[in-house]
């Protein structure tokens, strides 16, 4: 599988970047529609103020559909593709600062600290991607 994977991305030096611009659009739409559907039960859960929930929710969807337009196109944009990479970077950013600031259940405080940490690792993975691409 090592082998056929650096082959894969030998040939296609685009394939880590759009992998990972890809998952992050699945998973940032899929969030942003679980936290604007589910926000009331959400509220209850996790201790945080529906408006937020819901705000984050909006965000999300929006950014998703921009990050799956970057990462649909034939030719990859790499000034969008570090667009995006610095949006993510400013939402771990802002997530912190929810964790430090705003009062939530334990759940809701690992429910945070998880998405940052997933946000973190698509960045990084769009990060390498960019750097492979770019060699």
């Amino acid at each position: 599988m090592t082998t056929q994977t650096t082959a894969t991305t030998a040939a296609n030096p685009h394939g880590l970047l759009r992998l990972a611009l890809r998952l992050d659009a699945v998973a940032s739409g899929g969030m942003g529609l679980l936290l604007l559907l589910g926000s009331s039960f959400l509220t209850e859960l996790l201790g945080l103020p529906a408006g937020l929930l819901l705000g984050a929710g909006a965000v999300l969807v929006v950014f998703a559909a921009g990050v799956a337009t970057v990462g649909m196109r034939q030719r990859l944009s790499r000034v969008g593709a570090w667009e995006i990479v610095v949006i993510n970077a400013l939402w771990v950013i802002a997530s912190l600062a929810v964790a430090a600031t705003v009062s939530m259940t334990g759940l809701g405080l690992a429910f945070v600290l998880v998405q940052a940490a997933t946000v973190a690792v698509f960045a990084e993975l769009q990060v390498v991607g960019l750097r492979r691409a770019a060699r």
